[in-house]
């Protein structure tokens, strides 16, 4: 169990790092953000696929989930930013929307949004990891799994994508 604890606290800080590069988009340049979320996501999506801290709890046992401690004009700023430090990169096509195979026409996805999409979970499991003082450790980690396994998992495998496009330019 100590070893688990251990990569939960790891995992926090990372989970940390990726806020705080998503905080601050504005002041990097597009290549150095790139760079930095090529390095955060796919460490992210590991641990958060590959940590089993037991039984989920309830997301009303904690609040976690209910109310979050993101807002939405947080949320809007991080995408506002984003969008701007992405310019003309930020539109992609999804080919895994649910919908694309309905379609015949191309659907258009957001790197800013997705990104914005991950950053509010990850937000709120770090400020409830701290604001608990690590208390609540366990209990963030599995809300945020549990929102990881419901749709940001695969948000994340798709802005990978794009940002991996973004890269190879």
């Amino acid at each position: 169990m100590e070893a688990i604890h251990t990569r939960l606290i790891n995992l926090t800080a990372l989970c940390a790092e990726f806020c705080n590069a998503i905080e601050n988009c504005g002041e990097m340049e597009r290549s150095e953000l790139v760079n930095a979320l090529l390095g955060y996501l796919p460490r992210i999506y590991f641990e958060f696929h590959d940590i089993d801290a037991g039984v989920s709890a309830s997301l009303d046992d904690w609040g976690m989930g209910v109310s979050g401690h993101l807002d939405e004009q947080q949320y809007e700023s991080a995408r506002m930013q984003l969008a701007i430090a992405f310019g003309e990169e930020d539109t992609y096509l999804e080919t895994f929307e649910k919908d694309m195979k309905y379609s015949d026409t191309p659907i258009a996805a957001s790197v800013s949004e997705n990104l914005a999409d991950i950053y509010q979970p990850l937000y709120d499991f770090v400020v409830e990891v701290r604001e608990s003082e690590g208390n609540n450790l366990e209990d963030a980690y599995r809300a945020c799994k549990d929102a990881f396994r419901e749709y940001w998992s695969q948000t994340l495998c798709n802005v990978m994508r794009a940002l991996n496009a973004i890269y190879s330019e």
